[in-house]
């Protein structure tokens, strides 16, 4: 039983897992490296990690055109039903669900949450998935450097997803000691150069984490993919 993650640009990503097709906040409309558009999306399950604008991104298109499951806090999931979106789960930071997916608990994370229209999205969140096979990942989503990162680190991680691009979240520095702090097998780095305000040399970053730390860090290109093995 294979678990695949896809990176589609910015902060965009897919998990393929015992059958299911996983979206992590699918910004493709206006996203100038996405791999993919909102069109060709598919999804069972749509998770949204806070309510800026490029991380909710096409999911209510998506959603009304795939008719899969939007899984956010309670404040973007109220607002996804008055979009239109019928079929939403309901969740808050700490707390875990048993998805057909597998178990997904919402964490902390530092950043802020205003959906599109100003409504109040409630917290921002990460998303620390534990699929049927046993595999642990960890995304991040748009957050700065918290100590208790170790804490979610004692999971055992085998995959974490963090932003490097700075102004908006952590930048390069802060993101490596968050690898000190989470200890994943691998980690992959997001939420950089998309626009030149979060431009960030990700192979030098890959390249030091790789060399001063035990962890594996993978850089990928968008539309490339890894196996957890």
């Amino acid at each position: 039983m294979q678990d695949v993650l896809t990176w589609y640009g910015h902060a965009a990503w897919g998990l393929k897992t015992s059958g299911y097709t996983v979206l992590v906040d699918p910004f493709f409309s206006g996203n100038p490296a996405a791999t993919l558009q909102a069109s060709q999306a598919q999804a069972d399950f749509i998770l949204v990690t806070h309510g800026h604008g490029d991380h909710v991104g096409d999911s209510v298109q998506i959603a009304e055109r795939t008719g899969a499951l939007v899984i956010s806090n309670a404040e973007i999931a109220g607002w996804m039903r008055k979009q239109g979106v019928e079929n939403t789960h309901a969740q808050h930071l700490g707390g875990g669900y048993h998805h057909p997916f597998g178990y997904l608990k919402l964490t902390f994370a530092l950043h802020g949450s205003a959906l599109p229209d100003g409504s109040n999205g409630g917290n921002p969140a990460g998303l620390l998935i534990t699929t049927l096979g046993g595999k642990k990942i960890y995304l991040a989503g748009d957050t700065g450097l918290f100590g208790d990162m170790a804490l979610i680190g004692e999971e055992g991680l085998d995959a974490a997803v963090l932003p490097i691009g700075d102004n908006f979240t952590m930048g390069p520095e802060d993101a490596l000691r968050a690898v000190r702090l989470l200890r994943p097998k691998v980690v992959i780095p997001m939420h950089y150069s998309t626009w030149g305000v979060i431009q960030q040399d990700a192979a030098a970053w890959v390249e030091r984490v790789n060399r001063e730390t035990s962890v594996h860090a993978l850089l990928l290109q968008p539309g490339e993919s890894y196996t957890l093995s």
